[in-house]
């Protein structure tokens, strides 16, 4: 045996050392069809091998990796893969470690909106120089989004509910589809042109990689980048992750939760400020009450027994003023309270939910609001928007001015 001859362990050594090694092998997207699918029943790891007309390979996605699958893989299922490559060496042979698996039918989705993010995040569009805080107190926010899905509902309410002082502008897009992409853009466009708000969120809810495969584009990322206006991206739910949530200023979770970093607590506020004041109330009774101290404790010294009679009508002077101004402490905290609710309840007054629960209803033709009679004619389509719901009808006639 030459002295320089390996062992069969120190040659399998060096062999995954060396792909272990490679950059381009530590992170892999494969397709293939699975076969020989066994999902172990005590240790819950996966073991399959994936083929395609020239070639297997070997597949393990561990328990820890798998729990949370949204597809059950089957033998026969043509699926795509990602994970790393290394070598077992037990066997000695390499293998492909899982971390994910979709069907293949959205692998080239899934691959495109990796390319994208790569792409983004290499020119340093998701760079966090490039953050810009919300504004605290915003008086006008513009929400981009489907004006009839669960999500505009969900931020009207909710931000209604804790800040009604601020004013709520939708611009109807479509979140899906092949003119989903353009309407995202221009929703943009308007609220940094034509309707100046203070911040933007642009959204909607979960959906499957289709669905929401116009907010892992190059041209909203772009366009969510070049607004002047701090921008929420409210894409999907807690686990859906898209480009334009690494392009906004700040990335919601949900809508919901977009509404909730958007604006302020109102209560909140109410409780601090009268905490504030409170505290402010206990400073001045603390400082009338030690110079009231300091009064008596000069009274009772011998130098000023002489003066006890001009040193109680003093006392007495001062009872009367700290009373005065603890009463007119009183008074202005009550009004600028009362100047507070009044304030707010004006304003949630003119909400938007607030006029449909009155009995009013908007219309919209082709998905654009309309306010002109005029604009509508016998045998149109429109949606009438209520309090509680949407309700699709066709003009019987129109009348303009009492004439048909």
């Amino acid at each position: 045996m030459e002295n320089n001859a390996l062992t069969v362990t120190q040659l399998t050594e060096i062999i995954k050392m060396t792909i272990d090694g490679a950059p381009y092998l530590n992170r892999v997207a494969v397709s293939g069809e699975i076969s020989n699918f066994n999902h172990h029943f005590a240790s819950g790891h996966m073991y399959f091998t994936l083929k395609d007309e020239g070639a297997q390979l070997k597949c393990v996605m561990f328990r820890s990796q798998n729990i949370n699958l949204r597809i059950k893989p089957e033998n026969g299922m043509k699926v795509l893969c990602t994970g790393r490559i290394s070598v077992y060496p037990q066997d000695g042979r390499y293998q492909l470690y899982v971390n994910d698996i979709i069907e293949d039918g959205i692998g080239a989705l899934y691959i495109e909106a990796e390319r994208v993010r790569k792409k983004l995040e290499a020119e340093g569009v998701f760079s966090e120089k490039l953050k810009r805080p919300l504004p605290q107190f915003p008086k006008k926010i513009g929400v981009i989004t489907s004006q009839t899905g669960a999500a505009v509902r969900d931020i009207i309410n909710i931000a209604a509910s804790r800040y009604p002082a601020c004013e709520i502008i939708v611009y109807p897009a479509i979140v899906q589809g092949e003119y989903a992409v353009k309407t995202l853009i221009d929703g943009l466009a308007y609220f940094n042109k034509a309707e100046k708000v203070d911040t933007i969120i642009i959204g909607r809810g979960g959906g499957s990689i289709e669905d929401l495969q116009p907010f892992n584009t190059e041209d909203v990322a772009y366009a969510v980048r070049a607004s002047e206006i701090p921008v929420i991206s409210a894409v999907g739910h807690e686990t859906d992750f898209t480009v334009c949530d690494f392009a906004a200023d700040v990335r919601a979770s949900t809508p919901s939760h977009a509404a909730e970093l958007a604006v302020p607590d109102s209560k909140a506020l109410r409780d601090a400020l009268d905490s504030d004041l409170y505290k402010l109330k206990r400073i001045i009774e603390k400082i009338i009450s030690d110079g009231k101290a300091s009064v008596e404790k000069a009274a009772s010294s011998r130098a000023f027994t002489s003066l006890e009679s001009q040193i109680t009508d003093r006392r007495q002077m001062l009872d009367t003023i700290s009373g005065s101004m603890a009463d007119k402490l009183n008074i202005i905290l009550l009004k600028r309270r009362k100047e507070f609710e009044t304030a707010a309840a004006r304003l949630d007054s003119t909400s938007p939910l607030k006029v449909l629960s009155r009995g009013y209803s908007f219309v919209e033709k082709d998905g654009v609001p309309v306010s002109d009679a005029s604009k509508i004619k016998t045998g149109d389509n429109i949606n009438v928007t209520m309090n509680n719901g949407v309700a699709a009808a066709t003009v019987y006639e129109v009348k303009l001015n009492g004439k048909q």
